[in-house]
C-alpha cells in the first residue's frame, strides 16, 4: 500500500471506522480528536515527531489486528492522513475541501442549534493531546509570543465550553453554539500562523 498524500473520501471512512472499532473502546481517539492531534505535530516546535512516537497514543493500547494486513492498512492511513495535516497548515486560511480539518457538525450548521452541542470539542481536546508530547518547547513559544497564548485560549473554549473573564474571581460563562462555529471556521488560519512562525523558528534542514 502506497502512503497517499492526503486521504480520500473513502480512505477517511475507513480510518474513522478503524479508530472507532479500534481506538474509541480502549480510550484512544475519534476521527476529529485525530485530526486535532496530528495538527499539533506539524506545527509543533522543533524537528518532525516521528511516527513510532506519535502513533501508539492514537489507538489508546495495542490494538488487535485481525491481520498483519489490516494493520499495515491501518499505519498507512496514519501517514497518510498525517500528510494532509501536514498539506494542510501550508495552504494558508482558505485549504482546499480535501484538506479540511475534520469536524464533526450538524447537517445545517448555520440553523440554531443549542449551546450543549460541543462542536470541536474532541478536535480541541486532540490538539492538546498533541501538545503534550513536546510541551516544554510549547510552553516556551506560549511565554514568548502573546498571539499563541490568544489562540491556545480559543482552544481552551472548545474543549472546556467555557469563557473565562478577565476578574479570576468571576464565574466562567458558557461557550455558544455560534462561538464554537466561529472558532472552527478560523483553525486553518490559526494552524498556518503557527506553521510559518515554526518554520521562521527552524534551521533550514530542519524544515518540512
Amino acid at each position: 500500500m502506497t502512503t497517499p498524500a492526503y486521504l480520500s473520501d473513502d480512505q477517511v471512512e475507513r480510518l474513522s471506522e478503524l479508530l472507532e472499532r479500534r481506538a474509541v473502546p480502549a480510550q484512544g481517539f475519534n476521527l476529529e480528536a485525530l485530526d486535532g492531534y496530528l495538527s499539533a505535530l506539524v506545527v509543533s516546535p522543533g524537528p518532525e515527531i516521528p511516527f513510532d512516537e506519535w502513533q501508539a497514543a492514537v489507538w489508546g493500547e495495542a490494538p488487535r489486528w485481525d491481520s498483519t494486513a489490516q494493520a499495515a492498512e491501518a499505519d498507512e492511513l496514519l501517514r497518510g492522513h498525517w500528510n494532509g495535516c501536514s498539506a494542510r497548515v501550508r495552504q494558508g486560511e482558505d485549504p482546499p475541501e480535501h484538506l479540511a480539518p475534520l469536524l464533526w457538525l450538524p447537517e445545517d450548521p448555520m440553523a440554531e442549534h443549542p449551546d450543549t452541542l460541543d462542536v470541536g470539542r474532541d478536535w480541541a481536546l486532540g490538539f492538546y493531546r498533541g501538545v503534550d508530547l513536546r510541551a516544554e518547547a510549547w510552553d516556551a513559544w506560549l511565554e514568548k509570543e502573546d498571539w499563541i497564548d490568544e489562540i491556545f485560549g480559543l482552544l481552551e473554549r472548545l474543549a472546556t465550553g467555557e469563557v473565562l473573564g478577565e476578574d479570576e474571581s468571576e464565574p466562567a460563562t458558557p461557550l455558544t453554539y455560534r462561538e464554537r462555529l466561529e472558532i472552527t471556521a478560523s483553525l486553518p488560519a490559526m494552524l498556518a500562523d503557527l506553521h510559518e512562525y515554526r518554520m521562521g523558528q527552524s534551521p533550514p534542514g530542519a524544515r518540512k
